[in-house]
């Protein structure tokens, strides 16, 4: 029996089985060729199956014969709708290069509106999947519109708020350009795939005729120069490691400002005391560790994720202490001490995340200051590092730390934020000042230095009685700094703190006292 409506349910159908086409064989044969995954296959990739649940699957352009009938259907090239990543609910806005290149002039821009509104309204992460301009079209399409426009992004004001609002995570998957490079930074966590994506302002050809620069992709906007710009968090080998970077990182988060960071079951000890500590800092305060078995033997097995990684020396970075999510700043001393201008960027942008999404901050401290000399001069090093000193202090969200070495100069006094509580232990390995001592010391005694008969003599006297004073004991005889512990003990107390620092997160629930910026 047929029913009243069944002329228009296999409408219906047959119009989602057009839309489902994207653009066409030849288009997609395109894309696979680039090595590139469609639109749908990435949200299939990435979604729980069976859970994406589509919104908009109509939209698009459609040509009709005279009487009325549709003889031809092009879909929207931007995908909306809910998914859930891992049991969590996101709302999903990815776009089809199959059609015009992801140009807005092949787009509905109320789907767009509608991925953010359907985040901040409803309060779920949001994830975009990124691939065109995503903005006016080419300049072509002036003449089949008969207008222009002053220029107006669709939903900005929601894509503002939304950084303060709920965790948002973009990925370039493709070449990025224009309203979809700002789409792409406008995220807590941008990750861009080596090889196949890019992110540039503009494309090559606008690049030529503006600038002279003739530049491919790639050398425009590719892994290699992202590495350290800053723009990008993560750079990763494939689409697939993409998707789990994202799942990964939402994993640490609440679903919105609203909520706690999701506390899981940990199977690791929170007393587990590993050995490699008590001689991971050498006693020669020239030679370096290695970073990694630090954060490995402090955090929960297989928690740490990497964040900015454009931060040379400055490390930053989420783990878990006994299930419970925090942010982690630490310096890498096989690439440096002292804190550069992009290392300063990658602390504000840690910090800002988790005062945002309600994490406690872990400072594993060996810092030696602000980077000095020309290079750092001349990138404004001492104001950005300053911005990251005042994303510390503004944060208020609970801190603790530990000093694993260094703490000189400017840099290491703002590492954390020294005029509130900030629950603290020292290694004896602990050297701390206002400079090093080692770079000091001809400065300081160059009058008596210059007068003595054996130089050499005198100043190895100097250092012999500076590293008596320098001793960390002095420090807590004084009370300068509350508890020099055993290096082993490190993971049991930091699991402590943190069981109280969650106690307090409750207050702190809300948007941040300052809206979250790119």
């Amino acid at each position: 029996m047929t029913g009243e409506w069944q002329a228009e349910v296999d409408e219906i159908a047959r119009r989602r089985e057009l839309a489902h086409r994207m653009g066409g064989e030849a288009k997609v044969a395109r894309q696979h060729a680039a090595g590139r995954l469609t639109v749908r296959e990435r949200i299939e990739a990435l979604a729980d199956p069976g859970s994406f649940d589509e919104i908009g699957v109509l939209a698009g352009f459609g040509q009709y014969t005279s009487d009325g009938e549709l003889a031809s259907f092009t879909p929207a090239n931007f995908v909306v709708g809910t998914a859930r990543l891992d049991g969590r609910r996101v709302a999903l806005g990815a776009d089809d290069f199959t059609v015009r290149g992801g140009a807005a002039d092949a787009a509905i821009a109320g789907k767009q509106v509608l991925a953010e509104r359907l985040a901040g309204e409803l309060g779920m992460p949001l994830v975009r999947l990124i691939e065109g301009t995503g903005g006016g079209g080419s300049v072509k399409s002036l003449e089949d519109s008969g207008f222009t426009y002053v220029p107006a992004n669709p939903g900005w004001d929601l894509v503002v708020d939304n950084l303060s609002a709920v965790p948002v995570v973009s990925a370039c998957l493709g070449p990025v350009a224009g309203l979809g490079a700002a789409r792409a930074v406008m995220s807590h966590l941008c990750v861009l795939v080596e090889g196949i994506g890019q992110l540039f302002v503009a494309g090559p050809p606008l690049v030529r005729h503006a600038t002279g620069e003739d530049l491919s992709k790639e050398e425009l906007g590719g892994a290699a120069v992202h590495r350290r710009s800053g723009a990008v968090e993560r750079i990763v080998g494939s689409e697939a490691e993409a998707f789990a970077v994202i799942k990964a990182f939402l994993s640490y988060l609440p679903s919105n400002v609203d909520s706690l960071p999701p506390v899981v079951p940990s199977p690791d000890d929170p007393a587990r005391a590993d050995e490699v500590l008590l001689s991971l800092v050498p006693r020669n305060r020239r030679k370096p560790y290695r970073l990694r078995p630090l954060l490995d033997a402090v955090f929960d097995a297989g928690s740490v994720f990497d964040y900015a990684c454009y931060g040379g020396s400055a490390y930053t970075g989420l783990a878990r202490l006994d299930g419970h999510p925090v942010g982690v700043l630490a310096t890498d001393p096989y690439r440096g001490v002292t804190l550069t201008a992009e290392g300063a960027d990658a602390v504000t942008r840690l910090v800002d995340l988790c005062e945002t999404f309600h994490l406690p901050l872990v400072s594993l401290t060996d810092q030696a200051g602000m980077v000095i000399g020309s290079a750092g001069e001349q990138r404004g090093s001492i104001r950005r590092g300053a911005r990251a000193i005042t994303a510390v202090y503004q944060a208020r969200v609970p801190s603790a730390e530990v000093i694993v070495r260094r703490v000189f100069g400017v840099g290491g006094a703002g590492i954390t934020n020294r005029h509130r509580l900030v629950r603290r232990w020292a290694w004896p390995s602990g050297d701390w000042g206002s400079l090093p001592v080692e770079g000091g010391i001809e400065a300081a005694y160059r009058a008596e230095l210059e007068a003595a008969e054996n130089p050499e003599r005198l100043l190895a006297e100097i250092r012999e009685r500076l590293d008596a004073v320098r001793s960390p004991f002095r420090t807590a005889e004084r009370f300068g700094v509350e508890d020099v512990i055993d290096p082993r003990e490190t993971r049991a107390r930091l699991c402590d703190w943190v069981t109280d620092a969650y106690r307090v997160l409750p207050k702190l629930l809300g948007r941040p006292s300052f809206g979250m910026r790119p």
